[in-house]
């Protein structure tokens, strides 16, 4: 052998001994290195027995209606709901294993082939995560943006990939995955099909499918809402893959793919959907009940993250019909209030005891508490000028209106005036007997007028819907018989030593009335006589009831115009204290949460009413059948009989409230299994109707109960009871029956055998 021959051989063999140097040096560095990766040197991995068998994800809250409808939810940044493995149809993780890791069935959670392919084509012809590795970065990973971080990165989910296929078999990573994985804003294939398709996973078809899974590609670019015509592409690949690998036949492939691109996007958010402002009130009661749990068993729960499931007493048919009669009712009454304002040419703020004087200052006083003028001032540092040109500047805005949202140029100082012009409404129903709230209508409109009007916090003057309360004492007492006549002349209160109180009537009323007819047809000097027959001490009297019947006590003021309304209270607390009437005496706190899970299904909280006696049996039978008239001839909310689609033979019965200069509008329904209250006025006091015949309780808040109680009576499914009020099985000491209270008063021995009198 020549020595240029050996030299050459030499030279191979050298180089092959160094090759081989290098490839060992390299591997020893790579196996070091995942050596280091595992054990935490280049960041701390999951720990492989808590976190990976135990996977924390953020989960919204869902909240669920008593007739087990979704309400909505409760998220911070991710919409996300988990869903079961049964609910995914097969389909689905066909479209998922075809488009996005073809051997998932046969790998351990890493494709050699994959990743070879994806390691000599750079990654243009795909990527080569399996789609174990892809939980792994969704459960544990941000992207890294960097090349030596997305290489660390690929490590770890390598790691952690063969970690999840250890601990879980092929469908658990792929409901798992499926629950993480983020289609746009929506996390979670449950919340995603909702939004895109407003359907149930279950009920997800091929094509529907497809669509979702080829958005994980991309989920902005193939968002079939704001790219239809790429996510239509995209949908087609995803069914070209599934035809690939055997899911689907030449002929369901050709048909699926001639089909349109078909949505129904049902994003939904605080704003939207059904009880908005409950949803709303519910997120602050959970925070506190949140509170009230750490601090009983020391766990921490998130409202937004955790996953909570909250079941509530409302009921979603009831809730809608609830939000129809308002919606029905307050635009039309917004019309009525317009049409007055431009009847009379002149703004319908006043002043404050001088009926008809509009109030010249009233929105210069308006505009100085907002956010808009404050910042102004901070500005430029109480320049008037500039201040006032800015104020009366247009600027683009949007405007609430009963025919659909205004966008327009307007000036703040012009915007204020419009919206200083709306009427708004609370109302609540509940089921007297367990005391459940069935709906709960905060207001007109959650979006652009975000206060609740129900809660025990909103309160309002509520006028004569109080004056049930005042003869319900009277009649505990035994100090009136209701068919007992009356004068409807002056009378005069004494209170407080030598102080006295003389109310007016509104209206022409007959001279003489039984205390019946004075609640019927609401007469001031009736329950004012009610009230001198309380003593001197009255005020207290009623409170001392009120409050057992769940009124807040210091809400009152100590003196007798309590008969008549003068105080603050809440729709919340006078459809509570309704209720007492309907349930025999017994005041049944309104509640609208019955239980509380964890996202395992784990009970936390059951939640059921407290309940006090306030009243004797017959005092609350009789108050019915007082506040039954109240809806018949001649009283105050006989409209809700002849104007409305009411059955004739339904129980019902009601009390109207109007609140001085028609500031506030009231209206307290009642049947033997619902008890409703609601409550119309505007922003501020000042701002109301100058007439009566539309400012009063009757045309501003008694619509509302009737258009929802038309609903409930014509929905069958309810099944609600025509039945009257249930009567004791008691020996009464007071004569509901007025023919017989008159035949025993022309038979005063009979009175006094009969035993119905005290």
């Amino acid at each position: 052998m020549s020595t240029k021959k050996k030299a050459k051989k030499g030279f191979i063999s050298r180089l092959i001994s160094k090759l081989w140097k290098a490839f060992f040096i390299g591997l020893g560095i790579a196996i070091l290195f995942f050596i280091g990766v595992r054990v935490g040197l280049f960041g701390k991995l999951p720990d492989f027995e808590e976190e990976l068998e135990n996977p924390r994800t953020k989960l919204a809250s869902e909240i669920y209606s008593s007739d087990d409808e979704m309400l909505g939810k409760l998220f911070f940044q991710e919409d996300r709901t988990n869903s079961t493995f049964e609910n995914i149809p097969r389909h689905m993780k066909e479209a998922l294993i075809a488009t996005e890791d073809a051997r998932f069935l046969r790998h351990s959670g890493i494709d050699g082939r994959a990743l070879a392919r994806a390691v000599v084509k750079l990654g243009t012809d795909g990527g080569g995560s399996t789609i174990s590795q892809q939980l792994a970065k969704n459960l544990f990973h941000k992207h890294a943006t960097s090349f030596p971080g997305r290489v660390l990165q690929k490590v770890k989910e390598w790691i952690l990939a063969v970690e999840l296929e250890k601990r879980y078999t092929k469908d658990e990573i792929v409901l798992m995955y499926f629950n993480t994985v983020p289609w746009g804003n929506s996390y979670g294939i449950k919340s995603a099909a909702k939004r895109y398709f407003n359907k149930s996973t279950s009920e997800l078809n091929i094509e529907e499918a497809a669509v979702l899974v080829g958005m994980l590609k991309a989920p902005t670019s193939y968002n079939p809402v704001r790219n239809p015509e790429r996510s239509l592409g995209r949908r087609n690949v995803v069914l070209g893959q599934m035809k690939k690998y055997g899911y689907l036949s030449t002929e369901a492939h050709d048909s699926l793919r001639a089909l349109p691109l078909v949505t129904d996007y049902n994003f939904i958010d605080h704003n939207q959907g059904l009880a908005t402002y409950f949803r709303s009130y519910l997120a602050s009661w959970l925070k506190a009940w949140t509170d009230r749990y750490e601090q009983a068993t020391g766990v921490k729960y998130n409202i937004y993250d955790d996953g909570l499931k909250i079941y509530t007493t409302i009921d979603s048919k009831l809730q809608a019909y609830a939000e129809e009669a308002m919606e029905a009712h307050m635009a039309d009454l917004q019309s009525q209030f317009f049409k007055e304002t431009a009847r009379r040419n002149r703004d319908p703020w006043y002043i404050d005891d001088q009926p008809g004087v509009v109030d010249d200052n009233y929105i210069p006083k308006m505009i100085k508490r907002t956010r808009r003028y404050k910042n102004l001032r901070k500005k430029y540092q109480k320049q008037q000028d500039s201040i006032d040109f800015y104020l009366n500047k247009a600027v683009p805005m949007t405007l609430f209106s009963w025919e659909g949202e205004i966008d327009t140029l307007l000036s703040p100082i012009d915007s204020l005036r419009y919206c200083k012009q709306i009427l708004h409404s609370g109302f609540m129903s509940m089921d007297p007997r367990n005391g459940h709230i069935k709906a709960w209508v905060g207001g007109i409109n959650h979006k652009h007028f975000q206060y609740d009007h129900v809660n025990k916090n909103a309160n309002r003057q509520v006028g004569s819907t109080f004056k049930p309360l005042v003869y319900a004492r009277a009649l505990d007492d035994d100090k009136l018989q209701p068919c007992e006549m009356v004068s409807t002349g002056p009378v005069i209160v004494e209170y407080d030593g030598n102080k006295t109180w003389s109310p007016r009537n509104s209206g022409k009323v007959p001279d003489e009335v039984s205390f019946y007819e004075g609640l019927q047809k609401s007469i001031n000097t009736t329950t004012a006589r009610v009230m001198k027959r309380l003593g001197p001490n009255s005020p207290e009297v009623v409170k001392q009831t009120a409050g057992k019947m769940g009124i807040d006590e210091s809400k009152f003021v100590p003196y007798p115009t309590i008969a008549l309304g003068v105080m603050d209270l809440s729709v919340f607390e006078m459809v509570g204290a309704y209720s007492t009437f309907i349930n025999e005496g017994v005041w049944t706190e309104p509640i609208f949460v019955t239980r509380i899970e964890d996202k395992n299904g784990n009970i936390l909280e059951e939640f059921t009413p407290q309940k006090e006696e306030a009243l004797r049996k017959q005092t609350a039978y009789i108050v019915c059948k007082m506040l039954e008239r109240v809806t018949s001839a001649g009283g105050t909310g006989a409209r809700l009989r002849y104007r409305y689609n009411i059955p004739s033979n339904a129980t019902i019965g009601g009390k109207t409230g109007t609140t001085q200069n028609n500031s506030d509008g009231w209206f307290m329904g009642i049947t033997p299994e619902l008890v409703s209250g609601c409550w119309v006025g505007a922003e501020e006091r000042v701002v109301h109707f100058r007439s009566t015949n539309l400012g009063q309780g009757a045309n501003m808040a008694l619509p509302i109960f009737a258009k929802y109680m038309e609903k409930v009576y014509a929905d069958r499914s309810f099944k609600l009871s025509r039945d009257p009020f249930k009567k004791p099985d008691i020996n009464f000491t007071l004569e509901v029956d007025c023919d017989a209270y008159e035949e025993d008063n022309n038979n005063p021995q009979d009175v006094l055998d009969s035993g119905d009198l005290f």
